[in-house]
């Protein structure tokens, strides 16, 4: 089962260098998908200078993080970044409203096909026995 770490690793040392702090965990077989985060460490390594790779960018922005990081760099107070997370927070919640309706359709979509072409299937013609001609 894969579980990966989000680490801050020194961009000059190899890939299997030295980890300078683990920061958060992403497991993508869970259902939704869990991206763990420790939000304090993660804004003080970007205020930092650390780049994030595109791939934990991607984690970032659907946890809301990549959000939060923004409107921070922008000057915005606690209190209008909190409004922003919710409408963001409501927004992803319709979003897994509607994933949800389109994979329900899929399924009942493909139930729907996979009964037609059972029904339409011709049954095999019995195979009649076989004699030899011998006298």
């Amino acid at each position: 089962m894969p579980i990966y770490q989000i680490v801050a690793a020194d961009s000059r040392s190899a890939r299997t260098g030295k980890i300078l702090d683990v920061v958060g965990r992403y497991e993508p077989l869970k259902d939704p998908l869990l991206v763990s985060a420790k939000e304090d460490r993660v804004m003080l390594w970007l205020k930092n200078g650390a780049l994030p790779t595109d791939t934990v960018r991607s984690l970032f922005r659907r946890s809301g993080l990549w959000l939060k990081w923004n409107l921070t760099r922008k000057g915005l107070g606690e209190a209008a970044i909190a409004i922003e997370m919710e409408k963001w927070q409501m927004m992803q919640a319709e979003k897994h409203q509607r994933e949800q309706a389109r994979k329900a359709s899929r399924r009942a979509a493909h139930r729907k096909a996979r009964k037609g072409a059972q029904a339409e299937a011709p049954a095999a013609p019995p195979v009649a026995a076989e004699t030899t001609g011998q006298a």
